[in-house]
């Protein structure tokens, strides 16, 4: 009996053909369902800047924010006025003689403080700060005189109140020192009226009413 059933063949007929053309279309089918799969779950790639581009990187925003920040209000005067007159300044008191520089500088209501030398004269030789340099008022300035301090008498300030007697001192070129306050009469001075002394020497006032003395109080012997 003659078998009728077709041999298998070498593999190379016409089924062979169409079984691999199949699974080459399912390779690519599936790479580029990966692909989209892969896109949608990554997200959309960062743009790089380029020029135009409408976003800005944040070096570009923070000169930006800057450059339209408001601008700073200038604080205006407060109006206050100093303490030194406009046009106010050491006098000319170098070449002169120190009492007329010392009564220039009462009269622009500065202080002084004389400085007695070794030479000779009663002229100043310089000061500190120099004449004309812009000074505010109560400003003490240095004057070095030529020569030595010339002698004073002591003025009797015994009857005077506190603060006179030393406006009398200061007159005559010495200088209060107080013992015990500047309020009240003046009680006592050392050295004493009519003593000899020289500029710049200090006098000491005592001032204030003079302490009374309590009454002794005496008791009965007990019998």
């Amino acid at each position: 009996m003659t078998d009728e059933r077709q041999p298998a063949g070498d593999g190379t007929g016409p089924g062979r053909g169409r079984l691999l053309l199949g699974g080459g279309v399912a390779v690519v089918l599936l790479a580029v369902i990966g692909a989209s799969v892969g896109w949608i779950l990554a997200g959309e790639p960062e743009r790089s800047a380029v020029p135009g581009d409408s976003a800005p990187p944040a070096a570009a925003s923070t000169s930006a924010s800057a450059a339209t920040a408001p601008p700073t209000t200038a604080a205006q005067p407060s109006g206050t006025r100093t303490s030194a007159p406009p046009g106010l300044t050491v006098p000319e008191v170098v070449g002169v003689d120190f009492e007329q520089a010392r009564r220039d500088l009462r009269e622009r209501r500065l202080g002084w403080r004389l400085v007695f030398g070794t030479g000779t004269g009663r002229t100043v030789e310089r000061a500190s700060p120099a004449p004309r340099t812009p000074v505010k008022r109560g400003t003490t300035v240095t004057v070095w005189v030529a020569g030595p301090a010339p002698a004073v008498t002591v003025p009797d300030v015994g009857t005077l109140s506190c603060s006179d007697a030393a406006d009398d001192l200061v007159e005559a070129g010495l200088y209060p020192r107080y013992a015990t306050g500047r309020q009240g009469p003046v009680t006592a001075q050392q050295p004493v009226a009519g003593s000899t002394a020289r500029w710049n020497d200090q006098v000491t006032l005592t001032c204030g009413d003079k302490a009374s003395t309590p009454p002794t109080v005496s008791t009965s012997p007990t019998p």
